[in-house]
């Protein structure tokens, strides 16, 4: 999933550490928790793969208050777009849970119609199985619920009918031929 997150961001225009941290907070904080520790960890195995490049800024300037060097600058190469490229097709398990599916959405219009069309029907089925596995638990255990459990488990129910909903319309979008502009 970060890994999706950080070619993504990269593929739309080169960053620095910070800027890439504070965009990928951005991007998965509805969706996940982002670990800053988890960034340069992955930046580096990303650089040993050849999927990015890590390149002083020429702008920086050396010597800044608390700096012994440049700021680096991180650059997808065409092997990381070929990457991108793959991982965006790849419809999967991974790509219909919470966490997966929220980094996948953000990079939609780099997807292609066909499995944009996948992952939003895979999505719902996966939101849907959930919501029935929801109702079943409640109906059998709502007489032993107190009142403020059984309003968090109906919020929760009422939450999935609101994204089963929408991935229905996004679905529907999807499925309606665009007018050529």
């Amino acid at each position: 999933m970060l890994e999706v997150a950080i070619l993504g961001l990269l593929n739309e225009s080169p960053l620095h550490g910070y800027e890439l941290r504070k965009r990928l907070s951005l991007l998965l904080g509805s969706f996940r928790a982002f670990s800053y520790g988890s960034l340069y960890p992955n930046l580096r195995r990303l650089a040993e793969a050849g999927w990015i490049v890590a390149e002083d800024d020429p702008a920086d300037p050396i010597g800044a208050p608390g700096r012994s060097r440049r700021k680096r600058v991180y650059r997808l190469t065409a092997e990381g777009k070929a990457r991108l490229a793959e991982r965006l097709a790849e419809v999967g398990p991974d790509a219909f849970d919470d966490e997966g599916f929220g980094a996948r959405l953000a990079f939609f219009g780099q997807t292609n119609s066909d499995i944009r069309l996948r992952i939003l029907e895979g999505r719902r089925r996966h939101l849907e199985e959930r919501r029935d596995g929801m109702r079943a638990g409640m109906a059998r255990t709502r007489t032993r619920m107190d009142r403020y459990t059984l309003e968090l488990q109906q919020h929760g129910l009422e939450s999935t009918d609101r994204e089963v909903r929408w991935l229905t319309e996004l679905i529907e979008h999807e499925k309606t031929p665009q007018k050529e502009k």
